[in-house]
């Protein structure tokens, strides 16, 4: 399942603690330094045939630093605070560079670009991700990155130590992400990406149609040793949200997927039905309200959550 961790981290720490400007620093520009960030928490009950849970608190708290040192150089820091056991971490740090209106390149500590629903809250059309990800989708990387970009499609290619692994520092065997998007017309979106790190391969595509309050989303997944060697995995969803007048919203979402061994014998099998309203209070706060019933490996598990996100 795989649903974001919920504990109940001190969020104010983090404030104080990267809030502090010494006198050093003083001569950074605030007209080139743009600061963002969210502050995300949730009550989350779940239930199956033989127990239930109740957490709540603090789910994350980050900040976002970009920088524009001019002569088409940006250099951008993202600061989390996720849970106690995490701490303070560094999510993303890296360089840009525009070589041209067209092409840029980026070099450092960044998130894949690949998967449909975002590795952050403020990206999701609802409370949770499927779960899925970690065997279809990279994740925060470190390595070197370029991006071609014009009106009607795209190109990237990453080259990393890891594709899931934010940490490694081993170069002698690099993983390769690559990316192809088409944009036929402003509305309709599709893209794909391939990955290979040694042994492990995955391929994800998915398209978005967006037109007026409407969204709809579908996506598919296949994979080799994700989940261990000699796994295979494949998945996919379906997704619909609707923006209604005065703030209100609603999602619904379909997922489906399975993991098997080396031998062909399923590992992990579930699927879920999601279905999620959501009212924007105001241009900062967004609340969100989210029904989920999963089958994994024959369990049925019912989730309902409240989140409340700040934005700023």
């Amino acid at each position: 399942m795989n649903l974001r961790t919920k504990l109940t981290p001190i969020a104010v720490s983090l404030l104080l603690s990267i809030g502090t400007i010494s006198a050093a620093q003083a001569e950074i520009s605030s007209d080139k330094l743009t600061v963002n960030g969210f502050i995300d928490m949730s009550y989350l009950s779940g239930e199956t045939d033989d127990e239930s849970f109740h957490v709540s608190g603090v789910d994350q708290v980050e900040l976002n630093f970009g920088y524009d040192f001019g002569n088409k150089l940006t250099a951008t820091v993202d600061v989390e605070y996720q849970n106690s056991a995490e701490g303070v971490d560094i999510e993303q740090a890296f360089i840009n560079y525009a070589i041209s209106d067209n092409l840029s390149i980026k070099a450092g500590r960044f998130l894949s670009y690949s998967g449909w629903e975002t590795e952050e809250p403020t990206g999701l059309f609802q409370y949770s991700g499927t779960g899925y990800a970690q065997y279809f989708y990279g994740y925060y990387q470190q390595g070197v990155s370029a991006l071609y970009s014009a009106d009607k499609f795209a190109v990237a290619v990453s080259i990393v130590n890891d594709l899931a692994g934010p940490q490694s520092i081993d170069t002698e065997h690099p993983g390769i992400e690559t990316m192809v998007a088409f944009m036929p017309t402003e509305n309709f979106t599709v893209k794909g990406f391939y990955s290979v790190d040694g042994d492990t391969k995955m391929l994800n595509t998915w398209a978005a149609y967006s037109a007026d309050a409407l969204t709809l989303a579908v996506e598919y997944n296949s994979s080799e040793d994700t989940a261990f060697a000699g796994s295979e995995a494949d998945g996919f969803l379906l997704m619909a949200n609707y923006g209604f007048e005065n703030g209100l919203g609603l999602t619904v979402r379909y997922h489906d997927y399975e993991v098997e061994d080396e031998f062909g014998a399923s590992y992990e099998d579930a699927s879920g039905i999601t279905i999620s309203p959501s009212y924007a209070v105001n241009d900062n706060l967004l609340m969100v309200f989210e029904y989920r019933m999963d089958e994994v490996n024959d369990v049925d598990v019912d989730y309902l959550a409240v989140e409340a996100l700040i934005t700023f």
